[in-house]
């Protein structure tokens, strides 16, 4: 074997009891060995005792509608909650260009990049008004990006698909131009039931995963959770359905919650939580006791559901805020579902291991032979990163950096 080209030397790495020297060998990990029982190498980096992750994976965010905030009077006293922020976009992306999107996309990736995160799905709407000029910028900026992150995108009809009519085949368009899967969004349809079914036939027909933006109220009398679950099981797509919101489960009774979450665990559903715009959007209705309609993930995915913490929306009328950080996402949530100290590893792993699982990515992880995507946290431990919203101070993508921000030094008189 030839000589290391990068070795983190002193790294902590979670399921490993003390540090361990990482070798990175033609973009990949070549090994892992206690300090100094490794080989020497090309470059050489201490990290010093700091908290060394396979990068963050951002399983729901929306690039094609970033960084809005000034555009439309939704942001400037208008009635705000789901409803109008939907139709604020609406009116906005008919206007869109290739080059606007791809200008505000380039700006929340290169922000993402800079906090450690390796892995992307954006959802992409797809839609008459829009047609598939999104979709254009969004794939562009998959390859422009590809030195430092990994970009999945995920096309959806946002306003309904049953009464939209050509909708269904730009979405067959962009899974013909390279999309890599589907999206759905039955709250928004006049006919939910025909929107899902719908979408898994083409799904099955193209052979691409799904991921629903489902449930997005605080009704506990219904719901679109089960209704996906039934085609999941018909269909076989265990492990290829993802939901994203559902914020329909902070307001159920705990047994009936407990019974949907052994459902998707058994049929194999993964849950998407977006704190930042579950907390903005959900109980403006409430004038005191505002709920905060966040799904509690930490519950579910102690009962076996596959989970993920992601950002979703940033500086829009969606979510008026943001900065790419997914450990800034674990921190709100893990503080906003009262999560306790020790569950704060979890957290973690919502924001890395398991949103890689509803990824289905390959080679995910640090170990002999993935690809050495590796982001450096100033953080000793999992509970302390999360705690104190470490700062990502170093990453590699495929073993070549991508990004360096030093540790704050302290300047004493």
């Amino acid at each position: 074997m030839s000589a290391a080209e990068l070795a983190l030397r002193g790294a902590r790495v979670v399921g490993h009891d003390g540090p361990v020297d990482i070798l990175v060998s033609g973009g990949r990990i070549a090994s892992l060995a206690r300090p100094g029982e490794a080989a020497e190498a090309a470059r050489e980096i201490a990290a010093g005792g700091r908290l060394v992750i396979p990068g963050f994976v951002d399983s729901h965010i929306h690039l094609d509608k970033a960084c809005l905030n000034g555009r439309c009077g939704h942001l400037q006293g208008g009635p705000g909650g789901l409803k109008a922020a939907i139709a604020a976009v609406s009116a906005l992306k008919r206007d869109f260009t290739v080059e606007d999107v791809h200008r505000r996309g380039a700006r929340v990736i290169e922000k993402a990049i800079a906090r450690g995160t390796t892995h992307m799905r954006t959802h992409v709407e797809v839609d008459p008004r829009v047609g598939l000029r999104s979709f254009e910028a969004i794939r562009a900026l998959r390859r422009d990006y590809a030195w430092a992150l990994d970009l999945s995108i995920c096309v959806f009809p946002q306003e309904g698909l049953t009464n939209d009519p050509g909708t269904a085949e730009l979405l067959e368009a962009a899974l013909a131009g390279g999309a890599d899967l589907l999206g759905g969004c039955p709250y928004t349809d006049t006919d939910p039931a025909a929107h899902v079914a719908a979408l898994f036939d083409l799904a099955r027909r193209h052979d691409v995963d799904l991921d629903f933006h489902v449930d997005f109220d605080l009704d506990p009398g219904w719901n679109h959770l089960e209704l996906i679950l039934r085609h999941t099981e018909a269909a076989g797509y265990g492990g290829r359905v993802a939901v994203g919101h559902a914020t329909k489960l902070s307001a159920m009774d705990p047994a009936v919650r407990d019974a949907l979450a052994d459902r998707m665990a058994g049929a194999g559903v993964a849950l998407t939580v977006l704190p930042a715009t579950d907390l903005y959007l959900m109980g403006r209705e409430a004038d005191r006791r505002v709920p905060r309609g966040l799904a509690p993930l930490h519950l579910l995915a102690a009962r076996g559901v596959t989970g993920s913490i992601a950002t979703n929306n940033v500086l829009n009328p969606f979510t008026p805020f943001g900065d790419g950080s997914l450990l800034r996402m674990a921190n709100l949530y893990a503080n906003a579902a009262q999560v306790d100290p020790g569950a704060f590893p979890l957290c973690l792993d919502l924001v890395t291991r398991q949103p890689a699982r509803l990824m289905r990515l390959a080679g995910y992880g640090i170990a002999p032979g993935n690809p050495a995507d590796l982001v450096v946290l100033d953080a000793a431990g999992p509970a302390e990163a999360v705690a104190e919203i470490a700062e990502p101070i170093l990453g590699f993508k495929a073993g070549r950096a991508s990004f360096e921000r030093p540790a704050a030094r302290l300047l004493p008189p």
